[in-house]
């Protein structure tokens, strides 16, 4: 049976494009499905709910459009500059922005929950934790800073002396990494302590946890490479593109994983990669030219939104216990406050001012 799926993109030419994928045959191939010209700039970031797709941009907007209805479901005015990242996670969205603000949306009323001064600069990356109770997010102020979602107020700062412009979880969120250029960084989440490096040859532009272990990275030329995190080594590469590419994504099938990847040379292209001990470089399943200048990928896949989440939630025992121990030790000090995201945790009692 096929899977339902589109591939999503922004571009520098204002438009987003959707493509509806069939696969059924051995060789994959794209329909143009829809086109959303909403922003009046570039578009810098993109992301995919299970009912919508969102879109930020330099226009200082995020658009909303209804995948189930294919119109039109408004816009988000917040941000005074560029939006930088966008994230769902369960009922909310998560904005980032030059203005230095993380901003907690609700998916239902699209109601914003949370404005958080995140960043003494621009916000230039985010991620939240596979738990929902922790994101980690870097900027132009040279920060690394955690954040405790359930109460919206800073749980760590970690001064990384240089301006990072991605960061990522783990699937399982017992490490993270950080990218500053080409450089790549991994993290123990329990002790924030630095466990490897890993270079890379070009300036990275986009990466992708495709199991806990294995990072798909894409820099400013035409190769993706995949990276071992934990032995700090790239295991495979290949040839995606005939430019830089600019953003690379991933989802899973029966038996093996899709890599999808897009570039400027206006080209979206889906990856067959089987993810055994020994990786051999994957086979091109189809591609799809939008013949624009594209900057931003994401896929929607309904379809895997049930089973992601019965992954996630045996993955999430183990993400769930680090994310409570990481709330009760020592270096992360928090006060109560709002509860923005669901905390299905018991409710802990408020500190009054009696001295205790």
């Amino acid at each position: 049976m096929a899977a339902v799926l589109e591939l999503v993109a922004g571009s520098y030419e204002q438009v987003t494009f959707g493509y509806r994928v069939n696969t059924d045959e051995k060789e994959w191939t794209s329909k143009a499905d829809f086109t959303h010209h909403a922003h009046t700039a570039s578009i810098s970031a993109v992301a995919a709910s299970e009912k919508f797709v969102v879109t930020g941009s330099k226009d200082e907007t995020i658009q909303l459009y209804d995948m189930k209805k294919k119109i039109e479901h408004g816009v988000l005015l917040q941000h005074d500059g560029t939006i930088t990242c966008l994230e769902f996670h369960g009922a909310h969205l998560l904005s980032g922005g030059e203005d230095g603000l993380i901003c907690v949306w609700s998916t239902k009323k699209w109601d914003c929950l949370k404005t958080i001064k995140a960043h003494k600069g621009h916000v230039t990356s985010l991620s939240v934790h596979p738990s929902g109770k922790l994101a980690l997010s870097v900027g132009t102020d040279k920060t690394l800073r955690t954040w405790n979602l359930t109460n919206g107020r800073s749980a760590f700062i970690k001064n990384i002396k240089q301006n990072a412009h991605i960061v990522r979880w783990s699937l399982n969120g017992d490490k993270y990494v950080v990218v500053v250029n080409d450089v790549v960084t991994v993290y123990n989440t329990e002790t924030a302590s630095v466990t490897g490096t890993i270079q890379n040859p070009k300036r990275i532009s986009s990466v992708k946890f495709l199991t806990n272990s294995i990072l798909a990275v894409a820099g400013d030329d035409e190769t993706v490479r995949l990276c071992d995190v934990e032995k700090e080594k790239f295991v495979c590469e290949f040839k995606a593109h005939e430019t830089r590419v600019k953003a690379v994504d991933c989802f899973n099938m029966e038996d093996y994983c899709v890599l999808v990847t897009a570039s400027n040379d206006g080209f979206i292209k889906m990856w067959k990669l089987h993810l055994k001990e020994e990786l051999e470089s994957p086979t091109l399943l189809g591609e799809v030219s939008t013949t624009a200048r594209l900057t931003c990928l994401a896929v929607w896949k309904p379809s895997s939104v049930k089973q992601i989440t019965e992954e996630a939630a045996t993955k999430a025992a183990t993400s769930e216990e680090v994310a409570q121990e990481l709330l009760k030790t020592k270096r992360v000090r928090i006060a109560t406050e709002q509860v923005i995201l669901e905390d299905e945790s018991k409710p802990k009692k408020k500190k009054k001012n009696n001295g205790k």
